[in-house]
């Protein structure tokens, strides 16, 4: 089973990203900040990142700066899912090393698409919940 860490500041936000990736059958691991997430990776590398941008402690866009320069952490697909729609930021996220971005707010079918464009589920893997 695929694993992937979400990280939101949102509780909600985490509970229907939980949701989702767990009808698409990956394990998931939460994280409320940059820095739990990087805590996260340290102990063990996900499959995918569904990230956020703007969290207190540290941001996305340093949480993937850092994961990018851990042994490994070339791996994870991530995916940046937030309100930040700006030409810049979609930018900078992708310079940095993001393999795709989200906007909120979002559904199953949008993270169906981008987790299937990043090559992390095969159009026969999504589940018909």
């Amino acid at each position: 089973m695929k694993t992937c860490l979400v990280v939101d500041d949102s509780s909600v936000v985490r509970k229907i990203a939980r949701r989702i990736l767990e009808d698409m059958n990956f394990q998931i691991t939460e994280a409320e900040d940059g820095e739990q997430a990087l805590a996260s990776c340290k102990e063990v590398m996900p499959d995918a990142v569904l990230l956020d941008w703007n969290m207190p402690v540290m941001d996305g866009y340093e949480f993937l700066g850092n994961l990018r320069r851990l042994p490994g952490g070339d791996v994870p697909k991530v995916v940046f899912c937030t309100t930040e729609n700006g030409m810049d930021h979609i930018s900078r996220a992708l310079h940095a090393g993001a393999n795709e971005y989200i906007m909120k707010p979002f559904d199953k079918d949008i993270v169906a698409a981008k987790f299937q464009e990043v090559g992390l589920v095969a159009l026969n893997e999504q589940s018909t919940v």
